[in-house]
């Protein structure tokens, strides 16, 4: 089949079903009867500018489309975070992150492009990120979605 008419099939996949992996999204293609390898993929992938977000729902990552290169949170984005990360804490209605020297500044932008739900706000010095959230549940929830993420 054509590769726009392959191409055209990918977007639909990704705008309807958390895809992770290049493998899913071959074996999503093979289902709807698109004869397709794994580096025709990549390929695609990268005509495309798809990147990988982390979704809101399942915590996972997922490929989608750039809608708006301010919001979206590239795969380096969580690269940087998982290795500049130190710990993260929960202090009442607080969530604080340590990290390495000189790289709070890097991390609070990932923060603020995660777009995380109740968050009111992000401020950093050199070593350490505070996000500011209205109750010690919610600062919870924060924390550990994004210790997940470091993990």
């Amino acid at each position: 089949m054509a590769r726009s008419s392959r191409q055209s099939k990918i977007l639909e996949l990704i705008s309807t079903k958390e895809i992770e992996t290049q493998d899913e999204l071959v074996t999503q293609l093979k289902n709807a009867n698109y004869d397709i390898t794994q580096a025709t993929i990549s390929r695609d992938i990268k005509e495309l500018g798809l990147i990988k977000i982390l979704s809101n729902e399942s915590g996972k990552y997922k490929y989608a489309i750039v809608e708006n290169g301010d919001q979206a949170v590239s795969s380096k984005y969580i690269s940087v975070f998982k290795e500049a990360v130190i710990s993260i804490k929960q202090a009442q209605n607080l969530c604080v992150i340590k990290t390495m020297k000189g790289m709070a500044s890097a991390i609070c932008g990932v923060i603020d492009k995660l777009n995380l739900e109740n968050v009111l706000g992000a401020v950093c010095g050199d070593d350490t990120v505070m996000i500011i959230l209205p109750n010690n549940n919610q600062a919870e929830e924060i924390s550990n979605t994004l210790t997940k993420i470091a993990l």
